[in-house]
C-alpha cells in the first residue's frame, strides 16, 4: 500500500484504521484487539486513529493493553485532544466544551501516552476548532510537545481555513494534517474550499466517516440512486460497495486518507480491497453526479 509523507521520517498508510468504536465491541480483550491490528498490518494499513474521548475515554486504554513492543514499532498512532465531555475522567464537567489551553493539551498528551503505554505520539490533532482558543497558548503547547519528544507531528481536525491559519500563525511547528468529514455522502469539501486549502498548503487531508455513516450502503438519507450506482459499479469490479466508495476518495489527486472504522474482523480484513478498484475521471464524476443529485453544470 502506498503512503503519504507528512514530514521527513514520518509517513502514514494511505488507508487509516479508525478506532472510535473500539470500546463498543463485545470483545475488547487484548488478544482480539491485536487480531484487528494485525489484520490491518497484513494489508499495509499501519496507521491507527484514536482520540482521548473515544469510547468514553476508554479506547486508548483498550488499545494500550493490546500493544506489544514489536507491534508498536510496526504502526503509527494518531490521537486527538481538545473535547471535554461529561464522561470518564471528565464526568464532573457541567457541560460538553472544548479546551485547547496549554494545561489541558499537556495533561491530555501525558494521559494518552500513559494509557496507550507508549513514549511518543506520531500525530496529535486538535479535535475541533475552539471558539474560546488563545492561539498563542495553544500553539506554544503544540510546539512544546514536539520539542519535548512527546509528539512527532501535529495537525488539526474539522478546522476551516481561518481556524488553521490563526493557529499556524502562532506556531513554529508546521501543521501537517486536517481530518475532516468527506465522502460521497458529504461532498461539500470538494467545492467549498476546505479540501482546496489543504491541497494548497501541502498538508494531508484525512477523511472521517468515508462511508457516510453507513448511509451510502443502505441508501438512506436521500442516497437511493447513488446506492444503486455503487452497487452496479461494485458488481462490475467484483467487490463490495464500500470498496468503491473508498476508492472514489483514494482516486482524488489530493491523496485523501480515508479513516475506516469497523469492529467486524472480516470487514477489517477487506478494507484494503479499495486499493484494487480503479476509478477513472469519468467514473469519479459519474459517482459525484449521483451524490449531488444532478449533472455538473
Amino acid at each position: 500500500m502506498d503512503r503519504v509523507e507528512l514530514q521527513e521520517g514520518l509517513s502514514l498508510s494511505r488507508i487509516v484504521y479508525g478506532m472510535w468504536r473500539l470500546g463498543d465491541d463485545s470483545d475488547t480483550s487484548a488478544a482480539h484487539v491485536r487480531d484487528k491490528i494485525e489484520a490491518c498490518i497484513d494489508q499495509g494499513i499501519t496507521t491507527l486513529d484514536q482520540a482521548d474521548i473515544y469510547g468514553g475515554y476508554m479506547a486508548e486504554e483498550i488499545m494500550g493493553k493490546a500493544l506489544t513492543k514489536d507491534l508498536r514499532q510496526r504502526i503509527e498512532i494518531v490521537t486527538k485532544c481538545g473535547i471535554v465531555a461529561p464522561a470518564g475522567r471528565h464526568k464532573g464537567a457541567r457541560v460538553k466544551h472544548y479546551d485547547t489551553s496549554s494545561a489541558h493539551i499537556e495533561a491530555s498528551i501525558d494521559q494518552s501516552l500513559k494509557l496507550m503505554g507508549i513514549d511518543e505520539i506520531d500525530l496529535l490533532l486538535i479535535h475541533r476548532p475552539d471558539p474560546f482558543m488563545d492561539h498563542h497558548d495553544t500553539g506554544a503547547a503544540l510546539d512544546a510537545a514536539v520539542k519535548a519528544g512527546k509528539v512527532r507531528a501535529v495537525g488539526v481536525s474539522n478546522f476551516k481555513r481561518h481556524d488553521w491559519t490563526l493557529l499556524q500563525s502562532a506556531m513554529q511547528t508546521k501543521l501537517v494534517a486536517n481530518q475532516i468529514e468527506m465522502s460521497l455522502g458529504h461532498t461539500d469539501p470538494f467545492t467549498n474550499g476546505d479540501l482546496a486549502f489543504i491541497q494548497e498548503y501541502g498538508a494531508a487531508p484525512m477523511a472521517w466517516s468515508p462511508l457516510g455513516g453507513g448511509t451510502l450502503m443502505t441508501g438512506k438519507g436521500g442516497h437511493t440512486k447513488l446506492r444503486t450506482n455503487l452497487s452496479d459499479f461494485a458488481k462490475r469490479e467484483g467487490c463490495d460497495m464500500a470498496a468503491v466508495a473508498v476508492a472514489w476518495l483514494l482516486a482524488h489527486p489530493a491523496r485523501i486518507l480515508p479513516v475506516m472504522g469497523t469492529n467486524n474482523l472480516d470487514r477489517i480484513k477487506s478494507i484494503g480491497d479499495a486499493r484494487k478498484v480503479k476509478i477513472s475521471r469519468q467514473d469519479w464524476f459519474e459517482l459525484y453526479s449521483y451524490a449531488i443529485g444532478r449533472e455538473v453544470p
